[in-house]
C-alpha cells in the first residue's frame, strides 16, 4: 500500500510532467525555470536536437519550433521510481507536429519516443534535474533542413 507521501509525490511528478507539455505547446519557454532545476542537463539529440544546459535549451527551442506551427507533446504511462528526495522515470511521449515549409504548405507528421528522467525535490517542489529523449518512431516526417545554429551568449 502506497503512504501518503508516496500518492502526493506521484501526483506532483505528474503534474510536473503536464506542465512541461504545456509549456512547451504554449512556447511559454520562461515557464521551463518551474520545471527544471538550474543546473539541469537535457539531451534532445535523439530527435535531432541538441544537449546541455536549461538556458541552452531555452535559446534553442524557439529557433527549432519556428517551422512548426502546432503541435502537441502528450505524455502518458510513466513508469516511476521513488527514492526519498530522488526519483527517476520512463514516460511515453506521444507528439503530433505540423510543420510548414518554405512555401507555406503544411503536413501533419508523428513521433513517439520516450523521456528518462531524473528527479529531485527542492524546495519549490519536485524539478527535473536531467531529461533523455529516447527514440521509438517517426511516421511521416516531411524533408526538413536542419535547425539553424543558435549563437552562444
Amino acid at each position: 500500500m502506497m503512504t501518503l507521501q508516496e500518492m502526493s509525490d506521484r501526483l506532483e511528478i505528474q503534474d510536473l510532467l503536464a506542465h512541461y507539455s504545456f509549456a512547451i505547446d504554449d512556447r511559454d519557454w520562461d515557464a521551463l525555470d518551474g520545471i527544471f532545476t538550474p543546473d539541469a542537463r537535457i539531451d534532445y539529440t535523439a530527435a535531432g536536437g541538441i544537449a546541455g544546459s536549461l538556458a541552452d535549451i531555452k535559446r534553442w527551442l524557439p529557433v527549432a519550433l519556428e517551422r512548426f506551427p502546432t503541435f502537441q507533446h502528450m505524455v502518458a504511462t510513466t513508469q516511476l521510481r521513488l527514492d526519498g528526495d530522488r526519483a527517476s522515470s520512463r514516460t511515453i511521449l506521444f507528439n503530433p507536429m505540423v510543420h510548414e515549409d518554405a512555401t507555406g504548405t503544411r503536413s501533419t507528421f508523428f513521433i513517439g519516443l520516450w523521456y528518462r528522467d531524473s528527479f529531485v525535490r527542492t524546495v519549490g517542489g519536485w524539478r527535473i534535474a536531467e531529461r533523455v529523449e529516447e527514440m521509438g518512431w517517426v511516421k511521416d516526417a516531411p524533408d526538413m533542413p536542419p535547425v539553424p545554429d543558435v549563437p552562444a551568449p
